[in-house]
């Protein structure tokens, strides 16, 4: 049989034969790992057809592309473990079942990790000596629907014409087999025969699909699983990438009039929000029929107290509120703007048809442009209203990458750009950017979004950027900044001790503080007006507060009321800036 290596290797080419072998009678873990491997090779050599398939207006991001990416994450765990010990069959499941949940990208992803892990939960244990081969079959079959089960029960609201319709036939039509005696490649094979029948038939199932003329992208890439386990135990060559086609504009616009008409709101709802959630397993269907009052498209999978949880919803606050209100503690929080994705999947059709424009379209000549990174959407549309032509989505805990960052560079209208980092982790990635363009690129080395906002008062879109970066890096160094969070651990600090869960003050930049936590307290109001006290210092004038996701008109009340009381004249300016972990944001000048 041929590596997994050489799989690798040349499936760009795509494997069309291979030498005859003889078929498995037991998927052991080596099989077990190599089907996986496999299983991701192929998804990386189909991604880009598979994403063509993905119609819906609002896109979860690509199809292909995060399912590609949630296998990434299961090889990687899989090279982690040792496969190769005593307790090789255990080991390969667990880091199956652990890698495909916290590397789950996308709703198609969280989908995928479910299937893997029903897969990996029942062929735990499942060793030659337990299972001789006669049984193998029965036990993949079985692993097949459990992984069904699983799908369907990460999904508040399945739907039929989709992966789970897919992945359910394949299961029934295996199980009959096993069920009838067949060998472990004769269920295989029932299970894929029953897929793609299965598969073609989506569109009767789902309108959208057949206005579009394509079958569910999801179902098709679990075919590939099926395709790399046939490979692996029969040798049965894989497919080759199809040469998608993709819509027309007329047909994505078809797509997207068809859920305004159907009753469908996903197309209205505009953020796409995922999030590792620690949560009692016996509270989660509550956290789900919480979530179904607020969004949809909402898929939660795991168990043993952590959930990776994915949502489409236009109410943010909501989305987090919703795990604390039921003393869950949401992590690795990362939201989308799929409302952006739509905008960039019809330019991206249009330029397919030749009806394409450049990136700078829409977008002013200006002498020098201005790239900030923005880690919430008040802050994002602030910051375009300010001028800025460039917003890229990141800030505490995501950081965005280099060819991120170089992308808004080369997109905005100017060949002279100041990128405004807001993070001190950002500074270095930002500073390689004038290398690696045509452009001339300054970093204004701002570290938090308050100093982002008071450097962009002073931006002149008709003068230079070395002009404007030396005005506007004056601006930036005359703020002091501050922020408030939870802490997610005890500690001590030079404030005093910190008990998980109570509420921190930190000061980012001020001329006549340490950066640090500088106030403690059991509630956010308390380490809110203590920080201030500390930061707004005598001669101050304005206090800039931006308010997160869990910022509440309460809240801010208490904020304006103290400083009315404390800081009488103080002029405060409050703006909603959506970023998550931080409720409040303060500048001070």
């Amino acid at each position: 049989m041929l590596s997994a290596g050489f799989l690798s290797a040349h499936l760009g080419g795509a494997v069309s034969s291979v030498a005859a072998v003889t078929a498995l009678e037991h998927l052991n873990h080596r099989a077990l790992r190599d089907t996986v491997i496999t299983f991701r090779d192929t998804m990386k050599a189909h991604a880009a057809g598979i994403n063509r398939l993905n119609v819906y207006p609002v896109p979860d991001g690509d199809t292909g592309t995060n399912m590609a990416r949630t296998l990434d994450a299961v090889v990687a765990e899989l090279a982690g473990a040792d496969t190769e010990g005593a307790d090789g069959q255990n080991a390969t499941c667990d880091a199956i079942s652990h890698g495909s949940l916290m590397g789950a990208r996308g709703n198609s992803g969280v989908i995928l990790s479910q299937i893997l892990r029903g897969l990996a939960s029942t062929m735990k244990g499942a060793t030659p000596h337990a299972f001789p081969s006669g049984a193998t079959a029965m036990k993949v079959a079985e692993a097949l629907k459990a992984a069904s089960a699983a799908a369907y029960q990460a999904v508040l609201k399945p739907i039929e014409g989709t992966i789970l319709t897919v992945v359910r036939e394949s299961a029934d039509a295996a199980h009959l087999a096993a069920s009838e005696g067949a060998t472990l490649s004769g269920v295989l094979h029932a299970a894929r025969l029953a897929g793609k029948s299965a598969l073609d038939r989506t569109p009767e199932m789902l309108p959208v699909l057949k206005d579009a003329g394509v079958v569910d992208a999801g179902g098709a890439g679990f075919l590939l699983l099926l395709d790399s386990a046939l490979y692996v135990v029969d040798g049965v060559p894989l497919p080759l990438p199809e040469d998608f086609e993709g819509l027309s504009v007329a047909q994505f616009e078809a797509v997207a009039l068809r859920h305004s008409e159907s009753g469908v709101d996903v197309s209205e709802l505009r953020y796409e929000v995922m999030y590792f959630l620690d949560l009692p397993d016996e509270l989660i269907q509550s956290f789900k029929e919480a979530w179904g009052e607020i969004g949809d498209s909402i898929v939660v999978v795991g168990g043993d107290g952590i959930w990776n949880c994915h949502v489409h919803t236009n109410d943010l606050g909501a989305a987090i509120e919703v795990a604390l209100d039921l003393g869950g503690r949401p992590r690795t929080i990362r939201i989308t703007d799929l409302f952006e994705e739509i905008a960039e999947e019809h330019h991206q059709r249009e330029a397919a048809l030749g009806g394409g424009h450049k990136a700078t379209a829409g977008l002013p000549p200006v002498t020098c442009a201005i790239v900030a990174v923005s880690s919430g959407d008040g802050l994002s549309e602030l910051f375009g209203q300010l001028g800025v032509q460039g917003v890229v989505t990141g800030g505490q805990t995501l950081n965005p990458s280099t060819a991120e960052l170089l992308a808004a560079v080369e997109a905005v209208n100017s060949t002279q750009v100041v990128v405004l980092p807001n993070n001190k982790n950002i500074i270095p990635v930002a500073k390689q950017l004038d290398a690696l363009t045509g452009k001339t690129v300054l970093v204004v080395p701002t570290e938090t979004m308050a100093e982002a906002l008071a450097a962009l008062v002073v931006y002149d879109p008709e003068i230079d950027a070395e002009a404007n970066a030396a005005e506007m890096s004056e601006a930036a160094d005359s703020v002091s900044t501050g922020e408030v969070t939870q802490a997610v651990r005890a500690t001590n600090s030079n404030a005093g001790p910190i008990a998980e869960g109570d509420w921190i003050g930190l000061v980012r930049g001020a001329h006549h503080l340490p950066n640090g936590i500088v106030a403690v307290s059991g509630t956010l109001d308390g380490a809110t007006v203590a920080l201030l006290d500390l930061l707004v210092a005598p001669g101050r004038e304005i206090v800039t507060v931006i308010e997160g996701l869990d910022a509440t008109a309460g809240h801010t009340d208490v904020i304006q009321a103290w400083l009315d009381e404390h800081r009488p004249g103080v002029q405060v300016e409050v703006h909603r800036g959506g970023q998550p972990l931080y409720p409040y944001l303060f500048g001070v000048e």
